[in-house]
């Protein structure tokens, strides 16, 4: 109880008040709305971060040797500093819940009548004790590890060695609670696809489906995504409802990662399935890279289908079984590889057909599929023999090639929606633009981004540390606040808790992609014959079931 208390009496009031001016600019809005206990838990982080931040000066300030305030000057010091946090505080709070319903209404939800204040007080307090106490326990490890160097070294060598052995020690420990949590993710995962093979249902009947019994692939290696993806979507009968004239079923392949024991192997089945289908006999044939799982994206696929009569073909293999966050931390290079291989053997083989009758070939993907997807497409497939253009959804901020378009914007254009020289080669497409406006003609490929300007995993920014991401010295988008402001730190970890947020987003905000705001795209960038603004209005209204459920009732 006493060292309890020791705790509260050695806070230093000037890094709390530096933490409570962190604690005011966390309330105010950033890309994804929060509710009450987010905004708490956030909130107690960057206390702690600003108290953190608070000490560190502190040190340095003595270790330079300057002057320290005493005495009257000190307390005068403290108050002031105290009235200007508490002030700012009772603003921000003041403000919040308007400053959060204002970011609601933008994204069609509805506004809440209280922030639960009392929630968000609770909550920060709480994490802010939980972080302080370990704070303070890593003090009292150092001064333990000190004292020792003190028997056998000067005062300045064993303060420098005993910094060095506690982040040693934290280092190790964690590194292996990151460790363990990994393995618990790999061992889930592992379950899961465990289920996926022993729990597989009855083959497709119809030889001309991917898992036959007349198919290459394996139907219970497939895997669950795979398998969705193969059964579902429209078929010809489908397509002629909606339509009015006579459809073909399109070919759907999906090599799943235990169907192949490398990339290249996964790739070369998928290329020969292909090829059994007939699928290069095809008007159109789709090369796309799924997520983490292997998921694909009924919203994206089925509009398509719809919009090319089911002439068309799609075509993707399997690299992890991990969620996307995993994915991208621990197996980069899989996603990568296999992106890389699937269609590279897909375009040597197109490459051998006559240009006159051959597919018009496309490279598509979402999210950790874009960003392998992106990097697949190099400089060779655009230049050899190109491929006729790509689609991708949502690319994440480290994306290569994206960033390199990105910054190849014409001066002046948006960050979230910029302009591409004369647009006859790149266009850009959000849930307010459809790709369709530009000052040129499409050239031979067209290539399509669509981001949504309040998705935090396309608009992260790992610099925000210290300044502000490109697209904060624009005007808002549509959906972002107007009174997002950037802030050192405080931005840095808004953003990173909306990326958490941002697949809980309302569809056509965050990152929650959906079939409405794929179709125009695809129509930019397929070009279906004989296709009007009618008919993309009347697709839309058929998939009006959202971004789920695609646009098939299977």
């Amino acid at each position: 109880m006493r060292w309890l208390l020791s705790l509260v009496t050695n806070l230093s009031y000037p890094c709390l008040m530096l933490g409570l001016f962190f604690f005011a600019a966390s309330l105010t809005p950033s890309l994804i709305p929060r509710g009450p206990l987010v905004q708490g838990v956030l909130g107690g982080i960057v206390i702690a971060l600003g108290y953190l931040l608070g000490q560190i000066i502190w040190l340095i300030w003595r270790a330079a040797d300057f002057p320290a305030l005493k005495g009257r000057a000190a307390l005068v010091f403290n108050l002031l500093l105290a009235a200007a946090a508490l002030g700012l505080t009772v603003w921000t709070i003041a403000f919040s819940l308007e400053w959060q319903n204002a970011l609601r209404v933008k994204m069609d939800l509805q506004p809440v009548e209280t922030q639960h204040l009392l929630v968000i007080l609770v909550a920060a307090v709480a994490v802010f004790a939980v972080l302080y106490l370990l704070g303070a326990l890593v003090a009292m490890l150092f001064k333990w590890i000190r004292s020792r160097f003190y028997r056998f070294m000067p005062p300045r060598r064993a303060n420098v060695l005993g910094v060095v052995a506690v982040v040693f020690i934290l280092f190790v420990v964690t590194r292996d609670g990151i460790l363990d949590f990994v393995v618990t993710g790999l061992d889930e995962s592992y379950e899961t696809a465990q289920k996926l093979f022993d729990d597989a249902p009855p083959r497709p009947d119809k030889a001309t489906q991917a898992g036959s019994e007349a198919s290459l692939i394996d139907w219970a290696a497939m895997g669950q995504p795979g398998r969705d993806f193969v059964m579902s979507g429209p078929d010809a009968a489908d397509i002629s409802r909606f339509t009015g004239k006579p459809a073909l079923d399109p070919i759907r392949v999906y090599v799943g990662r235990a169907d192949g024991e490398t990339p290249q192997e996964r790739a070369e089945l998928a290329l020969a399935e292909l090829k059994r289908l007939k699928a290069f006999e095809r008007k159109i044939l789709i090369v796309t890279s799924p997520t983490g799982t292997g998921w694909m994206d009924p919203g994206s696929h089925d509009p398509v289908e719809y919009m090319h009569n089911g002439d068309i073909a799609t075509v993707s293999a399997q690299y992890s079984y991990l969620q996307s966050p995993l994915a991208l931390i621990l197996e980069t290079r899989t996603g990568l590889d296999q992106a890389t291989a699937l269609l590279e053997v897909v375009h040597r083989y197109w490459k051998t057909l006559p240009e006159d009758s051959r597919p018009k070939l496309y490279a598509h993907g979402l999210s950790l599929g874009a960003w392998s997807s992106m990097y697949a497409t190099n400089l060779f497939r655009l230049v050899d023999d190109p491929i006729n253009g790509a689609f991708w959804a949502g690319p994440p901020f480290p994306s290569d090639l994206w960033n390199y378009v990105q910054n190849a914007r014409q001066p002046g254009s948006p960050w979230v929606l910029p302009t591409i020289e004369k647009g006859s080669l790149v266009r850009y497409a959000s849930h307010y633009a459809d790709a369709s406006k530009a000052e040129a003609d499409w050239g031979r490929m067209r290539i399509v981004f669509l981001q949504y300007s309040s998705d935090p995993i396309v608009f992260y920014d790992p610099l925000s540390v210290w300044r502000a991401p490109p697209w904060m010295n624009d005007p808002p988008a549509e959906d972002v606040s107007e009174h997002l402001t950037f802030m050192p730190v405080v931005t840095q970890f808004q953003l990173a808790l909306d990326m958490a947020l941002s697949f809980g987003a309302p569809p056509g905000h965050g990152h929650a992609y959906f079939a409405q705001d794929y179709i125009a795209p695809w129509v930019q960038v397929t070009a279906p014959e004989g296709w009007t603004q009618a008919d993309t209005e009347r697709l839309k209204a058929h998939c009006d079931l959202g971004f789920q459920n695609g646009c098939s009732n299977k």
